[in-house]
């Protein structure tokens, strides 16, 4: 890669994805070195809630040999004092080797690797991108049938989801159609629509999740963000507006496989978890290798 910061799923390439991909594997088949970042120190910078983003980073970095430093939330730092994003960017690049950053402002991590004279990770900046969930759920759709040449439904909030439109542009690298079912006002944007079509992806817009379930291999379920809705009467209009259970997948695909970046509220029915469809918790558990591969990318 021309620079070692991954800010997008567009720093990538579909040879640098499937490259990674493949490292991924290795990894988890513990083919690797577990001494491979020793003396490496990651920055992790979450100003945001986050369970298994974060925890997956820090535990890619223990199991190569690296360490890990954090600052627990804004109030914890001194952006409380007014610092700004770039004076701490600059301050933590003397601190540490690499810096993984979530942060609720669109376009924050893109910012901080301008100012950062270390390699930068985005893991979530607002409604924008979440590259490292991208290449985690490429590679759980990948353990269980090629990419190319499925069909992918997208259902829930595309409007604010950063998974959902991190994983819609890394699908246009592959001959993927796509379905979308979403409540009103949540659609996936429209510049982001036209820039997929204009890949020569194919979207499909649908009203109810049944009309679709019958053709899809890959459901890829998200939730409402309450956090991203400008007030609480926006959210309820559109909360609980849907919710997958085992009788939806009644018609499904055998092979067909259900996806969710978690964590979930009531969009999947618990009783789902037993189903040989639910993949969820073996997608997160996924992120440790994937993100091991991404930290030795930019750390070596």
């Amino acid at each position: 890669m021309a620079t070692k910061h991954i800010i997008s799923i567009g720093d990538f390439d579909r040879k640098e994805i499937d490259h990674l991909l493949d490292h991924a594997a290795q990894i988890d088949k513990k083919k690797y070195d577990d001494n491979a970042l020793r003396g490496k120190i990651l920055a992790v910078l979450f100003f945001e809630p986050s369970t298994r983003t974060r925890m997956s980073f820090e535990s890619a970095m223990a199991r190569l040999g690296g360490t890990s430093l954090s600052v627990g939330s804004v109030e914890a730092c001194s952006m409380a004092k007014g610092e700004t994003l770039a004076d701490t960017i600059r301050v933590v690049s003397g601190y540490a080797d690499a810096i993984v950053i979530r942060h609720p402002k669109e376009g924050a991590a893109r910012l901080a690797g301008e100012f950062a004279t270390v390699p930068v990770i985005n893991a979530g900046d607002g409604a924008g991108q979440h590259p490292s969930q991208t290449l985690l759920d490429l590679y759980t759709i990948r353990q269980t049938m090629p990419i190319d040449g499925i069909e992918i439904a997208l259902i829930g909030d595309l409007r604010y989801g950063r998974t959902a439109h991190s994983l819609a542009s890394a699908l246009s690298l592959y001959n993927v159609r796509l379905h979308t079912i979403s409540p009103k006002g949540l659609e996936l944007p429209a510049t982001l629509a036209a820039s997929l079509a204009k890949k020569g992806m194919e979207i499909i817009e649908h009203d109810n999740i049944k009309d679709v379930i019958d053709s899809v291999d890959v459901l890829y379920v998200t939730r409402i963000q309450r956090e991203r809705f400008p007030d609480s009467a926006s959210y309820f209009n559109v909360a609980s507006s849907y919710r997958i259970t085992p009788e939806i997948l009644t018609n499904a695909k055998k092979h067909l496989i259900v996806l969710h970046p978690l964590p979930r509220v009531d969009e999947i029915d618990a009783r789902l978890d037993e189903s040989p469809h639910a993949r969820y918790f073996e997608q997160s558990r996924n992120g440790v290798p994937v993100r091991m591969a991404m930290l030795m990318q930019v750390l070596q």
